[in-house]
């Protein structure tokens, strides 16, 4: 997984919400660490760093983005909450961090937020801020 060249003062940031909503020393939190299986976070605690997130960017963070995403247009999702290789397809470029491998057959919606990295936060804390930028130049 080839991780892009980060901002260091986006990093910081990023890196500092995540230690201080988790308990643990800013160096404990890398790019590639997975948010549930690596530091152990829990649904709450995805509130808690999102705030944090808010907070220190002067950014509003979607609530269940990148699932919908994922469901965006004609069968993304089966009736089960089985992702369709359209909505796999959709996910993983909404999440280039993520190994491919980790988009397989019979992903449920319930299951995305096992994928989540770091670095998807970082991604998309850059991303809104280009989009404030862009809306604030416009």
């Amino acid at each position: 997984m080839a991780l892009p060249e980060f901002d260091p003062d986006i990093w910081g940031k990023v890196q500092r919400a995540f230690a201080e909503a988790l308990g643990l020393e800013e160096d404990e939190v890398e790019p590639h660490h997975k948010v549930i299986g690596d530091l152990e976070a829990e649904s709450l605690d995805f509130l808690d760093i999102a705030f944090r997130l808010e907070r220190a960017f002067d950014i509003k963070i979607p609530r269940g983005g990148i699932e919908q995403t994922a469901r965006e247009g004609d069968g993304g999702v089966d009736e089960n909450g089985v992702l369709t290789v359209d909505g796999l397809a959709r996910l993983a470029a909404a999440m280039p961090e993520v190994p491919a491998e980790e988009f397989h057959a019979g992903l449920r919606v319930t299951e995305i937020a096992e994928l989540f990295r770091v670095a998807t936060f970082y991604t998309m804390v850059v991303k809104l801020i280009e989009d404030k930028a862009a809306g604030a130049s416009a």
